[in-house]
């Protein structure tokens, strides 16, 4: 049996980041716990301090399929390039190098700007496979393909 795993990002503004990362994964704010109708009621409930409410916060696939995703707020900025980073696939593998496939993925790649992301280097080409490096409102990397 394969060992769950949980994404984590470092990063400044959990609420913002999980946000972003919720709308370009096509997943969800994770929901409170059970008997809150909000994350916030359920921190003021445990005694957390408002000034900590910001941070964590994490995203879940709707259909269960995909990690858990967590973002944790640390004092420190991010400095240099990531050494992992996450592929966005919006062409299925079969129209990764074709027309359509490089118009799924600028598609994306203009929707995801919208939400606040860069792009760090247009469109490139190699080995049939097309992709765009770009960075979440964080600085974080990552790829659409």
């Amino acid at each position: 049996m394969a060992t769950g795993i949980q994404v984590v990002f470092d990063c400044a503004d959990p609420d913002r980041l999980a946000r972003f990362w919720a709308t370009a994964l096509h997943y969800r704010v994770q929901d409170p716990p059970d008997g809150f109708t909000s994350w916030e009621a359920w921190l003021a409930d445990a005694g957390v301090p408002e000034s900590e409410w910001n941070s964590a916060s994490a995203i879940v696939d709707p259909d269960g399929a995909g990690p858990r995703i967590y973002f944790q707020r640390v004092p420190e900025g991010k400095v240099v390039k990531n050494r992992v980073h996450l592929d966005l696939n919006a062409s299925s593998k079969r129209e990764v190098g074709s027309d359509e496939g490089r118009r799924r993925a600028e598609a994306e790649v203009e929707r995801l700007r919208s939400e606040g992301a860069t792009v760090v280097r247009p469109g490139g080409e190699e080995r049939g496979e097309y992709w765009v490096v770009m960075q979440d409102p964080e600085g974080n990397e990552f790829c659409v393909q």
